[in-house]
């Protein structure tokens, strides 16, 4: 082992050793470029819908809920369509995201009622942190709060809204920019299903 240590520790043969490295390093460049990272069979990027909203392929309904499409337009006018699952009964409204751990692809939760109230969420048996955005029979935004989860065997805070309200969206926790919903904000619905996004 000595001797094999004195040959290297000599100038010839750091010389021997650098050139051994790069000689390795430069065939792994190649091979790399040669035969591709991961030798895709169609590489190509994916181009974003032109609304915003989440793919149709991505979306799994969670049971008994419908879909529908709604439209945000936020403070500066800007119009942006979305897909969200619909809370459209006393019985789905109650549900809301009791025991998800994700929206299933979808944009948000809508909830839709008859009359006007005043009532405010909460979060009994809901897994994940929400945002809740209150708006009138107008479509215009009323107010939002932070939602935290509530354990089991724990009194669950209300978050009600700062007025009256028709629809109320659900989003995770910080994510109403993301769907253009702020103070400003007027929400829209065309009354049909989730478009398939354009191919």
């Amino acid at each position: 082992m000595n001797e094999l240590q004195d040959r290297l520790d000599t100038p010839s043969g750091r010389d021997w050793v650098r050139r051994a490295v790069w000689t390795v390093v430069a065939l792994s460049l190649l091979a790399f470029l040669v035969r591709g990272a991961t030798r895709p069979e169609d590489p190509r990027l994916e181009e974003p819908t032109a609304t915003g909203a989440s793919s149709a392929s991505a979306r799994v309904r969670i049971d008994g809920f419908g879909e529908i499409a709604f439209t945000t337009t936020d403070p500066a006018g800007v119009l942006a369509e979305w897909c969200a699952l619909l809370a459209d009964t006393p019985e789905l409204r109650q549900q809301g995201l009791m025991r998800q751990d994700d929206l299933n692809g979808y944009d948000a939760m809508v909830f839709r009622f008859d009359e006007p109230g005043t009532g405010g969420f909460w979060m009994k048996q809901t897994i994940i942190p929400l945002t809740v955005a209150y708006f009138d029979a107008e479509g215009r935004f009323v107010s939002s709060a932070d939602m935290q989860p509530c354990p089991d065997g724990t009194d669950c805070p209300s978050y009600p809204p700062d007025g009256p309200y028709v629809t109320a969206v659900e989003v995770p926790l910080g994510g109403l920019g993301a769907i253009g919903v702020a103070p400003g904000a007027v929400l829209g619905f065309g009354g049909g299903g989730c478009q398939a996004p354009a191919a």
